[in-house]
């Protein structure tokens, strides 16, 4: 058996899961969207954005490389803990990965999600996932999810790092006057009412990073530079509210406004997946183009050293906690660190109660 920090004897990175094939792509936004009685010929509709890139979405990859830089980051650290990796929605498929970790015997297993954020889709909903697999699994591992990481320095200096690249991209004529343009996953206002133990934490945690990532350009640069949290990949019904505006929406209002240029913060995506290369690298970046506006994107955390350090600083302080020790957690800005358990009804499923592990209800 591998030795880890006790009580762990694993680490288990949980996805979203994404097509590899072109053939992959309607069974796959089938799972997506199980239960909201989508056509095949909306799902039809929805696939031919795979179609410019070759009908594969990038994240199973951008997983396998963060895989590869954790081992490799665990083994430099001397940290001797074995890591798997199960989806959402595509294979490898968390029941997978938990009938693997069965037979290597793991007995207990911290979870690190690629989502940054307290929201029902981002938090909860995989909690849910986790039931369902360890339900469909006995004698699967005890699992216990590590706190969101919204404002730890791992994450947030890599998107602070990047903010500073693109500005330096921008043109001479564009950069002084250009605004920060801070972008994440629209999801539905009843969901961010929802969102967290009080509500609204989605979008408060997205204001803190954005506010620490425009103070440290400030103080990197001399210059404030005007910053908006706008959103993307908005879908649903049009009669219901869903967070606003929308990415091209704003670019419109800047340059109506003669904003000469901005950079595209995708500080709600911890990697360049389908939403990052779509909807902003091309559809927001056509918009840019049509109103002759400079634009350029940030790059996301995606393996970054300091990122996937922060995975083995959060399995260490999980680790603590559970053996009683008194620990600093690593934050920045002014929000604490994000709990470990989650309370009853914290991202509450919109749909109505299910089972979900990792909480304490």
């Amino acid at each position: 058996m591998p030795s880890g920090p006790d009580p762990y004897d694993a680490l288990l990175l949980v996805s979203f899961g994404g097509p590899e094939r072109p053939e992959d792509v309607v069974p796959f936004l089938r799972n997506v969207t199980t239960g909201k009685n989508i056509p095949d010929e909306r799902l039809v509709e929805v696939g031919a954005h795979y179609e410019l890139f070759g009908g594969r979405s990038p994240i199973n990859d951008q997983n396998r490389a963060l895989l590869a830089a954790i081992r490799e980051d665990f083994a430099s650290n001397g940290l001797d803990l074995p890591v798997y990796w199960g989806n959402r929605n595509w294979d490898p498929y968390l029941t997978d990965a938990l009938e693997q970790m069965k037979a290597d015997g793991i007995r207990r297993a911290a979870c690190i999600v690629t989502s940054a954020y307290s929201s029902y889709s981002g938090c909860r909903q995989y909690r849910e996932n986790l039931a369902d697999a360890a339900a469909a699994i006995p004698g699967a591992p005890q699992l216990d999810r590590l706190r969101a990481y919204f404002n730890h320095p791992g994450f947030v200096e890599p998107n602070v790092d990047a903010t500073l690249a693109a500005l330096a991209q921008l043109p001479d004529d564009a950069r002084h006057e250009a605004h920060l343009v801070f972008v994440t996953h629209s999801i539905p206002e009843v969901m961010n009412a929802g969102s967290g133990p009080i509500g609204d934490a989605y979008v408060y945690q997205h204001r803190v990073v954005m506010d620490e990532i425009s103070d440290r350009v400030q103080d990197e640069t001399g210059h404030r530079y005007p910053s908006a949290l706008v959103y993307c990949s908005r879908s649903g019904p049009p009669s219901m509210p869903w967070l606003e505006p929308d990415v091209n929406d704003h670019l419109a209002a800047l340059n109506k406004a003669g904003v000469p240029g901005a950079v595209l913060v995708p500080i709600g995506f911890v990697s360049d997946h389908m939403e990052v290369i779509y909807d902003l690298d091309t559809e927001a970046m056509a918009t840019a183009r049509d109103l002759g506006m400079a634009c350029e994107r940030a790059a996301t955390a995606g393996v970054d050293p300091r990122f996937v350090a922060m995975v083995r600083e959060l399995l260490l302080e999980r680790a603590a906690v559970e053996r009683g020790q008194e620990i600093e957690r690593a934050v920045v800005g002014p929000a604490p660190a994000a709990w470990d358990v989650c309370a009853p009804g914290c991202c509450a499923n919109p749909r109505g109660p299910r089972p979900a592990l990792c909480g304490s209800d």
